[in-house]
């Protein structure tokens, strides 16, 4: 199994926490996004989207990190990144939902990238839409967290499920934009618990060996 992937990706991060946390042994791929790697023929002739992560088993190509990682959780049951019953899975495809819909996309390199060039946005605009949008997810996401009584150190329950798997990386990134994480101290509680075992830290942008 081979993914190509980028460090500082969050949607290539998020696929590294699962493949983690499942034990499952893959040759990366790094696609530099800095040196434009991904729009080059050779990888536009893997994924037409030029996007990251994309996951190569049995000479099949998989795109998409939601599709990925469904696809995982299904050859790879061990440990379940779903809780059992109907409305924890809802719970738990919510908050995915809310990271991976509402927050990663429209703070992701090919928008800011437009942003900056055919809107000729400057960088303190760019990093304040940013900030908009991290904020005002998280902030909504802080108040689901609070109200959840039963929700335990995780996002929801006591173990890691799809839902931390897509919060993290997003943590990661609004750090890089210069949010102000203590307005979100569950958030930042789960974090830490996150980043307290093993299979978090490996998959983190600064351990990775195509940082840079």
């Amino acid at each position: 199994m081979k993914m190509y992937g980028f460090f500082r990706s969050g949607t290539s991060h998020r696929t590294r926490i699962v493949m983690n946390l499942k034990k499952i042994d893959y040759e990366l791929l790094p696609v530099s996004l800095m040196k434009n790697e991904h729009k080059q023929i050779d990888f536009k002739n893997i994924n037409p989207q030029c996007f990251v992560p994309v996951l190569e088993v049995n000479d099949q190509l998989l795109i998409q990190s939601p599709a990925i990682i469904e696809w995982l959780e299904v050859e790879y049951p061990e440990p379940a990144l779903l809780p059992k019953d109907e409305l924890g899975r809802a719970k738990v495809r919510a908050i995915a939902a809310l990271v991976g819909c509402d927050i990663h996309p429209i703070n992701n390199k090919r928008v800011l990238e437009y942003l900056r060039g055919p809107l000729q946005i400057d960088e303190q605009q760019v990093l304040t839409w940013c900030q908009h949008w991290i904020e005002e997810g998280f902030g909504a996401l802080e108040q689901l967290l609070d109200r959840d009584s039963g929700r335990g150190d995780f996002c929801v329950g006591n173990a890691p499920t799809l839902a931390d798997v897509y919060l993290i990386p997003q943590v990661e990134s609004s750090k890089r934009f210069q949010v102000n994480l203590s307005q979100y101290p569950i958030i930042q509680n789960i974090y830490n618990a996150c980043m307290a075992l093993p299979e978090f830290q490996a998959a983190a942008p600064h351990n990775r060996p195509d940082a840079v």
